[in-house]
This record gives C-alpha cells, structure tokens and sequence, in this order.
C-alpha cells in the first residue's frame, strides 16, 4: 500500500540515542487517503518525539471495514514494504514481475532499493479489510540494491501457555522467520488469550514498540487497546503481556537505526536532494528505467504530488512533556 496523501509532508528522521526502558504512548493520526473512495488509515510512525523503532520508520493501520481497495502503479525508494493482513485478501503486482495475493497468516515483503513500482487491489466488492502496512528503512549497503519481492506463506511461531506469536521478520526466543531483512530487527504478530500472562523474551539491544490490533491487554503493566503505538525503549529483557479479553498485539522492535533519513510520499533517502531526484524519475517519461513497469494496469500510474517549496531542516528527537 502506498502514502496517497496529496499534500504529504516530508518527514526528517533523525538517528537518537539509547533511552532505556520506558512506557509512552503516542496516538495515531487520522490520515484520509485519496483514490481509496475515503478509505481512511490511523498512523502512528513517524512522529514528531518518535521517527522511528529501529529500523521501523512507517506504520499505518487501516480496518476493520468494508471497502474496495484499488492502489494503482506507485514508487517506492530506500526501504522494504512489509504487508501483515488480519483480515481480507489483497492482489499484489509489481515491476519484478509478481502477481500474488496475501491473505492473513502470510507476510509480503518488496524490497525497493533503488526503484521499484507497485499496485494493490483487494479482492471481491466491498469485501472486509483489516491489515497493517509498514515501512522498513534500508542501510547504506542495501540502498543500491536491485528491487526483490517475496512472499512468506509459512511463517515459525513462538508458543506459551495462551500465547501464539507468530515471527514475522528477526527473532524472538529462539525462532526465527526467513523473511530477508538488511538490518536487526522483529515483527511478531501476538495471538493473546482472555485471561493468559506470558513473558515474551526480548533482546535488550533493540527499542521495542507495540500496537494493539484487536481486544484489549495490558502491556509492561500499561492497560491498551486498538489506536494508540506503545513505546517501549531498550534495555529490556523480556516483556509481560496479559489480556483481558481475546488479543492481537503487534510488536515491533529492532536495533536503533544509524542513519538520518528523508521521507516524502513514497520515497525514503539520505537527503532533501535523493527524494527530488526519486520524484523526478518517476515524473519522467523515461520512468520505466529507474522502476520498472507494472503488468496489468495499460500504463495507468499514480502520478507523484508537487513537492513543497521548502527544504528540510533537522528535527532532533524530543521526549513527551
């Protein structure tokens, strides 16, 4: 899925450094997306006190509802787009030449590197959709990297007494997904139930977040439920979840990211100049050169919005009053 925002702002990301163990909560942005028939998204990353959680730079949920989804060709640069469906099925093409639908249990995951282009259509009229969709920055080594695409159907999960987490990307407690990823990171997908406590154990090396995705649980002992991103900080060990009815919980974490990033729109770099260049290609007739074609849609593309008339100035990560 892509930013169909028409007037998006650009998004300085500051690397920061460790904070230790904390419990902030940051609400999410409702954010109307164009081209959806007003399909609207709730955004928790980036924000102002907090751009990223390791290498974890976007995060937007959207769901449950019932809606047609029809994202047409778009670009991406400098990150890897990771699909989680909870609910509903959804087509996926891109310029690598996949066609493939994901549906719940499966994890899609694109690597843009330097270009890649992509659409998105859900299947069935109206049918009911409820899914997360999130941006992984990309190091310096894998910024060049040729675009790749694949899907993981069989995903390893990490069992407690009440507790089924399913390891999207990284590791956790000795399990491992196969998902490719080019820097330290987890996503895990927490099935809870009513009335279980478990201790998920973490490395204590990476910043953790999480986002509550349906139910209602309590969280390092903090009562939460859907909307709001959880923020953790490092230094942990292990994480108590608890649930006071059914529970999906989605935990993020990765080791803190060592570069500044640039994102607007589709696109994320190093620098004001990498997004405007990015844009430039995609706007251009030669297009094709930097982001390959899309099957299936007669030359039909997402055109990029005006780029504002500003340049980026650094905003250093601030802490919650």
């Amino acid at each position: 899925m892509t930013n169909l925002e028409q007037r998006p702002a650009p998004e300085l990301c500051v690397a920061h450094e460790g904070v230790g163990p904390v419990a902030e909560l940051y609400e999410p942005r409702d954010v109307p997306l164009g081209g959806l028939r007003s399909m609207h998204v709730r955004r928790t990353l980036p924000q102002r006190e907090l751009p990223m959680v390791g290498a974890w730079c976007f995060v937007d949920e959207f769901g449950p509802e019932r809606v047609d989804m029809r994202v047409l060709p778009h670009p991406h640069t400098g990150l890897q787009t990771v699909t989680w469906p909870v609910v509903g099925e959804i087509r996926h093409r891109d310029s690598v030449g996949s066609d493939v639908v994901v549906r719940p249990g499966q994890l899609n995951l694109m690597t843009a590197g330097r270009g890649v282009s992509h659409s998105e259509m859900s299947l069935g009229s109206e049918p009911e959709l409820h899914a997360v969709q999130l941006w992984v920055a990309l190091p310096d080594e894998a910024l060049d990297s040729p675009a790749a695409f694949e899907q993981v159907t069989d995903l390893p999960v990490w069992s407690a007494d009440g507790a089924r987490i399913t390891v999207l990307v990284g590791e956790l407690g000795g399990v491992r997904s196969p998902a490719t990823v080019h820097s330290p990171l987890l996503g895990a997908d927490c099935a809870i139930e009513s009335g279980a406590h478990v201790v998920v154990p973490l490395d204590p090396g990476f910043e953790h977040a999480v986002l509550v995705l349906r139910g209602a649980a309590r969280v390092a002992g903090v009562a939460l439920g859907p909307g709001p991103l959880l923020y953790l900080g490092d230094g942990r060990d292990s994480l108590d979840l608890s649930a006071d009815e059914d529970a999906r919980i989605l935990l993020l974490g990765g080791r803190r990211f060592e570069h500044d990033i640039v994102m607007w729109w589709n696109f994320v770099g190093r620098s004001h100049a990498d997004v405007v260049a990015a844009r430039d290609a995609w706007q251009s007739a030669q297009f094709a050169g930097r982001f390959g074609v899309v099957d299936g849609h007669d030359g039909v593309r997402i055109p990029a919005p005006d780029l504002p008339n500003v340049r980026l100035q650094p905003r250093r990560r601030g802490r919650p009053a």
